[in-house]
C-alpha cells in the first residue's frame, strides 16, 4: 500500500501563485491532481508519468504546472494566475501502471487526504 502525503495549499488572493506537493511511501507510474470544488464532483487537473511526460486539464493548461522527481517519488503543482474558480479541495493521485485514462478518477490506486485552496476575489 502506497501512502500520499501532500502539503501546501491556502488562502491566496486572485491573481496569486501557489505550489501544492505530494511524496509517496512507494513507487509509482503515474502520479497526479485531482480537485473537487464546493458542490461539484471531482476533476482532473494535471499528471505526470514517471520518465516526465505530462499531462493537463483544459481549465489549468497555460496556468498550472506538474513537475515531479521519480528518484524522490514526488509530484508538484504550481499553481499560477490563481482565478476564484480554482477554489477547491485538492487531492494528490498515484496509479501503478503508465495509465492512458490519466483524466479519469477510477484508474488511480491511490490518494491523497486532500488539500484546500481557496482564491478570494
Amino acid at each position: 500500500q502506497v501512502q500520499l502525503v501532500e502539503s501546501g495549499g491556502g488562502l491566496v488572493q486572485s491573481g496569486d501563485s501557489l505550489r501544492l506537493s505530494c511524496a509517496a511511501s512507494g513507487r509509482t507510474h503515474t502520479m497526479g491532481w485531482f480537485r473537487q470544488p464546493p458542490g461539484k464532483a471531482r476533476e482532473f487537473v494535471a499528471a505526470r508519468w514517471s520518465g516526465g511526460r505530462t499531462f493537463y486539464g483544459d481549465s489549468v493548461k497555460g496556468r498550472f504546472i506538474v513537475s515531479g522527481d521519480d528518484v524522490n517519488r514526488t509530484v508538484h503543482l504550481q499553481m499560477n494566475g490563481l482565478e476564484p474558480s480554482d477554489t477547491a479541495v485538492y487531492y494528490c493521485a498515484a496509479a501503478n501502471e503508465y495509465t492512458p485514462n490519466y483524466k479519469a478518477s477510477v484508474y488511480y490506486d491511490y490518494w491523497g487526504q486532500g488539500t484546500q485552496v481557496t482564491v478570494s476575489s
